[in-house]
């Protein structure tokens, strides 16, 4: 599913185009379903071009079977049951992936599951562990709870034993984000979130904030956060730029940074598959963590799938469903 000009849902329409060939270290998947993300409707609305090289088609994570591999993989891979963080292309029956970046799908695990699993994965093992240095023991607090990234988010902190606190934006959302796990989940459409922070830590603030608002929430999330915390950003729904009392930031010692994982080398992705495999993924296979499932809508129907992603009424993934599983 392309589409020829940016705009709303409504853009999209099928289209064929000939079954690429998997170059060295690639795979060809055949896709069983796809994963809908943020980043999906941005690159529709026209704001986020694919990196040089990638699919022009969206789609950032699909789950399927291995059909060909090119120069330099491993042949036991073929036919193998994956799910792949991929560069784009991902809204189709075939899309390439890098070798590296594909994770092998455990049997109790449906390709539904799977294709809602990798861009959240990845994208929060790196964001709350690496640059975060999130350790056990520590207070997490991530925006948008019940979102794929939130959702995710809760239930990896909760594994390595941190405490938890969340936003929602209604009372349903934070019943599902304590249902998770969340030890605080806070209206931010009826309560003050840095007020009920710093009640719920008697003062002393959170050590790591992830998120995805930015704007004029910048400040509100280093007023909650504890001396030497970690302020990571990984999207600007809220705004691009952000107004911060440096002052108040050198006195409590804090740290910002952000980062996209998209437009990052392939070796980057693959070191970051690979620590994944060796910490985060035996948490999928022994049912620890798993997807929170929205809504599958058959591929055909991708507009509405976007315009349930952009309604903001979801809790949990969507997904796209490409075919039966084989």
């Amino acid at each position: 599913m392309g589409y020829d000009n940016p705009g709303g849902p409504e853009v999209f329409r099928p289209e064929e185009l000939p079954v690429p060939d998997p170059g060295p270290n690639r795979v060809l998947i055949e896709v069983s379903h796809a994963g809908v993300n943020r980043p999906d409707v941005i690159q529709r609305q026209g704001f986020y071009p694919p990196p040089p090289g990638a699919s022009p088609i969206p789609g950032l994570e699909v789950a399927g079977k291995v059909v060909a591999v090119g120069e330099g993989v491993a042949p036991e891979m073929l036919n193998r049951r994956v799910c792949a963080l991929v560069s784009g292309g991902g809204y189709a029956e075939y899309c390439l992936a890098h070798a590296a970046h594909c994770l092998t799908v455990p049997r109790h695990l449906d390709m539904a599951d799977a294709a809602a699993i990798p861009e959240t994965l990845f994208t929060v093992w790196h964001n709350v562990f690496e640059r975060g240095f999130a350790a056990d023991g520590e207070t997490l607090l991530v925006h948008g709870g019940t979102s794929g990234i939130g959702t995710m988010a809760i239930q990896l902190a909760k594994a390595f034993e941190m405490t938890v606190v969340t936003t929602a934006g209604s009372e349903e959302k934070c019943n599902a984000a304590r249902e998770l796990g969340a030890d605080l989940a806070i209206n931010y459409k009826t309560q003050d979130f840095v007020e009920e922070v710093k009640k719920f830590t008697e003062g002393k603030g959170v050590d790591v904030v992830l998120d995805m608002v930015s704007g004029d929430y910048v400040q509100r999330n280093l007023d909650c956060l504890a001396e030497d915390g970690r302020h990571v950003t990984i999207a600007v729904l809220g705004g691009l730029k952000a107004e911060i009392n440096m002052a108040k930031l050198m006195s409590k010692r804090q740290m910002m940074t952000g980062s996209t994982l998209r437009p990052r080398s392939d070796e980057f992705k693959a070191l970051l598959a690979d620590e994944i495999y060796n910490h985060a993924w035996p948490l999928i296979e022994d049912r620890t963590i798993a997807p929170v499932m929205d809504k599958i809508f058959p591929l055909a129907e991708v507009s509405a799938a976007h315009a349930r992603m952009e309604g903001g009424d979801h809790i949990g993934k969507i997904v796209l469903k490409v075919r039966e599983e084989s």
